[in-house]
């Protein structure tokens, strides 16, 4: 079974990834390579953020990287907080930073859709080099206040069209059956049926 490294230091992005794809990879993240440098976001598109975390990884640790950079599009915020969704109340913001940010900022503008969608964007690489980008979003909007203690980020605020929870609410198997990851996640997984990685060192 090929090893595939997550370039995160994010338990809850590597647990979702896992319970995904652990039937076909090993996975493991970032956690276990403390001397790694930090990846400054300075791309202006999710692509252009999971690229630079990708070749990074790739780079310093042998065999094959899989980066994920992903967020919430909000309609009335003109697609913000976006690719700076995990900064949007500073670079050391806490999730309840940015929810109560967020809150703030929809409640300025009360007779706005709430309207909204999580996207994520994966880039595989090896050896410094991007092999393929998948993509994946999720439609859905925006309440008024946080439910439930699931997930992690923006979860408690968004509710996925054709539900009445929120991904904080849902249970992690329906989350991850119906996410901007596991559509992104999904689409990696069909790319691999025609592009079998080799093994860790091959």
């Amino acid at each position: 079974m090929p090893t595939l490294l997550i370039a995160t230091r994010n338990a809850h992005k590597t647990s979702e990834i896992a319970a995904m794809l652990g039937d076909v990879f090993e996975v493991r993240d970032l956690t276990s390579e403390k001397d790694l440098p930090e990846v400054e976001e300075t791309g202006t598109t999710f692509a252009d953020n999971a690229a630079l975390k990708a070749i990074s990884a790739s780079k310093n640790v042998s065999g094959w990287a899989l980066a994920d950079d992903s967020g919430i599009e909000v309609d009335a915020l003109g697609g913000a907080p976006g690719v700076r969704s995990a900064r949007f109340a500073g670079e050391e913001a806490t999730d309840s930073d940015n929810n109560q940010l967020l809150l703030s900022r929809l409640a300025e503008l009360p007779d706005a859709p709430r309207t909204a969608r999580f996207r994520c964007v994966l880039a595989l690489a090896k050896e410094g080099e991007v092999v393929a980008f998948f993509d994946g979003t999720v439609e859905g909007r925006v309440i008024e206040a946080l439910r439930g203690p699931g997930g992690f980020g923006y979860d408690p605020l968004f509710i996925p069209d054709g539900y009445d929870t929120t991904f904080g609410e849902l249970p992690p198997e329906t989350k991850n059956a119906i996410s901007h990851r596991s559509r992104a996640l999904a689409k990696f997984r069909d790319w691999l049926e025609t592009h079998p990685l080799p093994p860790t060192g091959a």
